[in-house]
């Protein structure tokens, strides 16, 4: 796709928000350790979005960029192959862990 002047748009700018300029100050970390506690899965939710795709994807695509930021790049790794697995519906739920199997 080519923007306005005949290049290419620059996809930083596509998310920019009065709401996100007002984040530029924070470090980088700190939003993605935030969102990584936004989206997991609290203890008391766990029975209702233990099988959510969408809910365990965006979970585990958080702990990912925060494992990438601190360039452990083997733990983000594994994580985005768990996001994955839920998106393409490779892996499911785990039994819950205070019933066993």
């Amino acid at each position: 796709m080519v923007g306005t002047m005949g290049r290419q748009p620059i996809i930083a700018d596509e998310f920019k928000t009065p709401e996100t300029s007002a984040l530029a100050d924070v470090e980088t970390l700190a939003l993605a350790q935030a969102l990584a506690e936004r989206l997991a899965i609290p203890s008391q939710d766990w029975h209702r979005l233990k099988g959510n795709r969408s809910a365990r994807a965006k979970e585990q695509m958080a702990i990912a960029l925060t494992y990438l930021l601190n360039n452990q790049s083997d733990n983000a790794l594994a994580h985005l192959q768990q996001a994955t697995g839920w998106l393409d519906k490779s892996i499911s739920a785990p039994p819950c862990p205070t019933h066993g199997k």
